[in-house]
C-alpha cells in the first residue's frame, strides 16, 4: 500500500505552519477589531446619551457573536474532521472577511434607523460562526503537522497569531489616531480597518489552498465513517469535560486582561484613550514573544508545569494587580500591571491548544478540541466584558476581579487533577499507528 505518511523537513512544517497561522491572525484582527474601536462606532449603531449604555451595548453584541461559537465548533469541527484540516481553514476565512466587509459598510443608525444593529448583530453571528470553527481546526492542523518533539513550540504560534491579529488591530488603531482627529474617528475612520481585514483575507485564502494536509487527517479519517461524529465524541466525556475545565479559567482571563482592560484603563483608572491603546501594543508584544518560549518550554518540561503557573498565578494575583490598576495614574505603573497579568496568563494561552490536541484521536480531534472549547469560550469568555460592565455601572467592579480569580481557581483545580499530556499524548499514538500500518503493508 502506499505510504500514509510524508517525511517534511523543518522548513516544509514551518512554511506549512505559517499558512495555517498566518489566517488565524487575519481572522482573531477581524475579531478584534470590533472591541479595539468600539469606543469609536458604538454611537453608530447604539446612540445613546450615556457612555457606559453604548459601551454595554457593542459588549452585548461582541458576547452575542460568542454565543455562535459552539455551534461553528460543532459545524466546521465535524467538517474538518470528515473533509480535512485544510478545507475547513479555507471556509472559515472566507467566512470572516465577508462578515467584515459587511460591517464596514453598514450605515450608521440615524441613516437606516433600527437596521443598523440588526445587520451588526448578524454579522457578529456570522462571525461567531466562523470564529468557533478556526479554533478547534487550527488546534489541530498545528499540532497534527508540528515534528513530534516541537509540538509545544509550533502550536504556540496560534496564541502568537491570535495575539498578532490583536496587536494589528491596536497598531492600526494608534496610526489612525494619530492621522485622524476624534471627530473624524468617529464619523468614518473606525470603518477603515473593517475594509483592511476584509481584502487582508483574499491573500491569506490563497495562501491556505497552497497547505498541505496533515498526514494523520489523511491516513485515518477518510477511512472512518465515524469521523467527526457526536456519536463518536461521546465515547470521550472525560476528555470533553477536562477541555471545559481547562477553558473556563483560562478564558475569562485571557479576555479581562487582554480584551476588557483596556477599557478598564480608560472608564476606571482614567487613562487617556491614545495612552491605553500604547500601553496595550507593548504589553501584548512582550505577551506575543513569550508564546513560543513558553511553547518551547513545555516541550522540556511537560505542560502541566506552565497550567499550574497560570492556575496559582491567576488566583493569588488578578485581585491585587485590577485593584492596583484602579488607581494608578501614571501610565508606566498601569503597563506594568498588565505586563504582570499577560505573563501570568500565557502559561495557559502557549500550550492550551496542544493539550487539548493531545486529549482527542484523529478521527475527532477538531471536533473534540473546538466543541467544548466553542461552549465555555461563548458562556464564559464572550461575556467577560459585559459582566464587568454591568458590574461597574451597578457600583460593584470590585466584584469582578473575584469573578475572574475564583474561575482561575476553579480550572487550577483540574490542571493539579489532570495527566501530563504530552507523555500520553494520542498524536504520538496515532504516529505509530501509522508507522505500523505502513510496515505490516
Amino acid at each position: 500500500m502506499d505510504n500514509p505518511t510524508v517525511k517534511r523537513s523543518e522548513r516544509q512544517i514551518a512554511a506549512n505552519i505559517f499558512k495555517g497561522s498566518l489566517g488565524n491572525m487575519i481572522e482573531w484582527f477581524d475579531w478584534y477589531v470590533y472591541a479595539s474601536f468600539a469606543v469609536y462606532f458604538s454611537v453608530a449603531f447604539f446612540p445613546s446619551e450615556n457612555k457606559t449604555a453604548e459601551l454595554l451595548s457593542t459588549a452585548a453584541v461582541f458576547a452575542v457573536g460568542f454565543l455562535m461559537r459552539p455551534l461553528g465548533s460543532f459545524i466546521m469541527g465535524r467538517f474538518a474532521d470528515r473533509h480535512g484540516r485544510r478545507a475547513c481553514l479555507t471556509l472559515s476565512v472566507s467566512i470572516m472577511a465577508v462578515g467584515s466587509l459587511i460591517i464596514a459598510v453598514t450605515p450608521a443608525y440615524r441613516t437606516i434607523g433600527i437596521w443598523s444593529p440588526i445587520i451588526l448583530v448578524l454579522t457578529r453571528l456570522f462571525q461567531g460562526l466562523s470564529l468557533g470553527g478556526e479554533y478547534g481546526t487550527s488546534a489541530t492542523y498545528l499540532s497534527e503537522m508540528a515534528s513530534p518533539k516541537r509540538r509545544g513550540f509550533y502550536s504556540s504560534f496560534q496564541y502568537v497569531t491570535l495575539i498578532s491579529g490583536q496587536l494589528v488591530a491596536l497598531l492600526v488603531q494608534i496610526v489612525l489616531q494619530r492621522l485622524l482627529t476624534d471627530a473624524q474617528l468617529y464619523a468614518f475612520g473606525w470603518r477603515i480597518p473593517f475594509v483592511i481585514g476584509a481584502f487582508g483575507a483574499v491573500g491569506v485564502l490563497w495562501l491556505r489552498l497552497s497547505m498541505e494536509e496533515s498526514d494523520q487527517f489523511t491516513a485515518k479519517n477518510k477511512k472512518s465513517k465515524k469521523a467527526g461524529t457526536l456519536t463518536l465524541l461521546f465515547q470521550y466525556p472525560k476528555q470533553f469535560f477536562t477541555v471545559v475545565g481547562l477553558t473556563f479559567g483560562g478564558t475569562i482571563c485571557f479576555y479581562a486582561y487582554t480584551t476588557y482592560l483596556q477599557k478598564f484603563m480608560i472608564n476606571t483608572t482614567g487613562l487617556n484613550t491614545r495612552v491605553v491603546s500604547v500601553i496595550n501594543f507593548f504589553a501584548l508584544l512582550i505577551m506575543l514573544i513569550l508564546q513560543p518560549i513558553f511553547g518551547h518550554l513545555s516541550d522540556k518540561i511537560g505542560r502541566k508545569p506552565l497550567l499550574l503557573w497560570f492556575g496559582i498565578g491567576g488566583t493569588l494575583f488578578t485581585v491585587p494587580i485590577f485593584t492596583l490598576l484602579a488607581h494608578v495614574k501614571s501610565a508606566w505603573a498601569a503597563f506594568f500591571l498588565m505586563l504582570a497579568g499577560v505573563v501570568i496568563v500565557s502559561g495557559y494561552t502557549s500550550i492550551n491548544a496542544i493539550v487539548k490536541a493531545e486529549l482527542f484521536p484523529t478521527e475527532i480531534r477538531a471536533l473534540g478540541v473546538g466543541f467544548p472549547y466553542g461552549l465555555t469560550v461563548a458562556i464564559f469568555g464572550g461575556t467577560v466584558e459585559y459582566v464587568a460592565l454591568w458590574l461597574r455601572a451597578a457600583n460593584l467592579e470590585s466584584l469582578f476581579f473575584w469573578y475572574v480569580a475564583f474561575a482561575t481557581l476553579v480550572s487550577l483545580f483540574v490542571y493539579w487533577r489532570m495527566i501530563e499530556t504530552s507523555h500520553v499524548s494520542t498524536i504520538d499514538a496515532d504516529d505509530v499507528a501509522q508507522s505500523t500500518e505502513v510496515q505490516r503493508g
